[in-house]
């Protein structure tokens, strides 16, 4: 009797470096697809720390993370511990506040407590997987212990161990850039056990050079963030020098964090150095591959870190689905992918650096955010805001970007228009800007603005 041939398969092992926020998701994605999943992290394990070091506490959610979410089963419970913000609120000096909608009505973005969500996603729902904590993984010529695995994935920050690797390769281009500001956390309690301010917003003091905001916490607190030049900070040295500065720019603000607690959180920590990463490929061979700031650190004001880091795992998750699980060929089309859309947002979020200190402040800026609303309503199908496209859908971000810079051109046309006493641009004018746009770009439809999977 002839031996059977068949023989079971072998689970591929993967190797998650990195237990924050896109390592912990990338394990789910992973150990969904009956992965043998382990992940290292250097850190002691944030379910057990009494103190949990490093980044900011509150993240803004939105769409492109939530989707990653929904895919491992978790977008509900997320969102039940999340507070929705509908607008941005805008401090003037005088203390006056002006919102400004995100979006259409009902659309949203989260405010998520960032040590809660790791927790989550470390715990996650019918994962199999190995966590290794405080673990320090080194190469195999000096290292206490060699790992195995069939791939390697570096989800281990903007300081990357694995990318390191990396930049000892020919053609690995790699580029960061520190920008003059820092930032500073501060909290704003809540009183008699409700809210200081309205909750159901991110509240934000332009002040052109400088800026703080605001986002609110579960336990009822907010938790503002100032950023500001270096060497801005580095001329407060004093208490009274603080409350000098917060009375002279952010005046409605002392009574709601109080005075003794400006003196004191202001020194508690040096203000902390935000860094740009952009790097390519992101991949070695079949073995190894970069996601989160590992590949694409962002400075945080388009509030799409996170959300860029959950995407690159919903991507990649879709492109194992399509080529069946071949790492020889997925790693190679995840890079063509995703540089570009991370390079994209990385210029955004550099862009929008700009915006929400000095922009918001200016009535040009909230005319043209009035036009674009006006045009989006006039032809929805046509024309979409390029905050909406990038936080409200899937669009991949360097096609927002371009679609954003022909419907800049639009938007100019019809300014034109209007203020020489026409109405509304002729259809047959914004049909001609739209097929010069998309003779240039790869075309979108509408259902690829709404949601999905629209990467090929």
């Amino acid at each position: 009797m002839e031996e059977s041939t068949d023989r079971p398969t072998k689970k591929k092992v993967v190797a998650v470096v990195g237990g924050g926020l896109v390592g912990a998701l990338n394990a789910c994605f992973f150990a969904k697809r009956g992965f043998d999943v382990k992940v290292f992290e250097t850190r002691e394990d944030i379910r057990q720390a009494k103190i949990v070091k490093g980044r900011s506490i509150n993240l803004a959610l939105s769409h492109r993370g939530r989707q990653a979410l929904n895919h491992v089963g978790m977008e509900d419970k997320i969102v039940s511990q999340g507070i929705p913000m509908h607008a941005r609120m805008i401090h003037s000096l005088s203390g006056k506040q002006s919102p400004i909608p995100y979006g259409k009505k009902g659309q949203y973005i989260l405010s998520v407590d960032r040590s809660n969500l790791n927790k989550e996603l470390l715990t996650g729902k019918n994962i199999n997987r190995i966590l290794h904590f405080t673990a320090t993984v080194l190469r195999s010529d000096g290292s206490e212990e060699q790992i195995k695995a069939d791939l390697i994935v570096g989800c281990d920050g903007a300081f990357s161990a694995i990318r390191k690797q990396f930049l000892r390769r020919s053609r690995f281009n790699y580029s960061q850039t520190y920008i003059p500001h820092g930032y500073m956390e501060l909290t704003i309690p809540p009183i008699n056990g409700e809210f200081s301010m309205k909750p159901n917003y991110l509240h934000i003091w332009p002040r052109n050079t400088f800026m703080m905001i605001a986002l609110p916490n579960t336990d009822k607190t907010f938790t503002c963030t100032l950023f500001m030049p270096f060497d801005e900070f580095e001329k407060i040295t004093t208490g009274d020098e603080v409350i000098e500065f917060f009375q002279k720019y952010f005046p409605d603000t002392i009574p709601l964090i109080g005075v003794d607690a400006l003196k004191r959180d202001y020194f508690h920590l040096p203000a902390q150095a935000m860094v740009s990463v952009k790097c390519s490929p992101y991949h070695i061979g079949d073995t190894c591959v970069l996601m989160g700031d590992a590949a694409h650190a962002v400075v945080p004001f388009y509030g799409q870190g996170m959300n860029a880091g959950f995407e690159d795992c919903i991507v990649f998750d879709e492109i194992l689905d399509q080529f069946n699980d071949d790492f020889s060929v997925v790693l190679p089309e995840y890079t063509r992918v995703r540089v570009p859309d991370d390079h994209a947002i990385a210029d955004l979020a550099m862009y929008n650096y700009v915006e929400m200190r000095a922009h918001v402040n200016s009535k040009w800026f909230l005319f043209r955010k009035h036009v674009d609303n006006f045009l989006h309503f006039l032809m929805p199908k046509t024309l979409v805001p390029l905050y909406t496209m990038v936080t409200f859908t899937r669009t991949r971000y360097h096609q927002a970007l371009e679609r954003w810079k022909w419907q800049d051109k639009v938007r100019n046309f019809w300014q034109m228009t209007s203020t020489r006493g026409g109405k509304t641009p002729p259809e047959h004018h914004i049909q001609l800007y739209k097929h010069d746009w998309l003779q240039n770009n790869r075309a979108l439809s509408v259902s690829e603005l709404s949601a999905g999977r629209i990467w090929n």
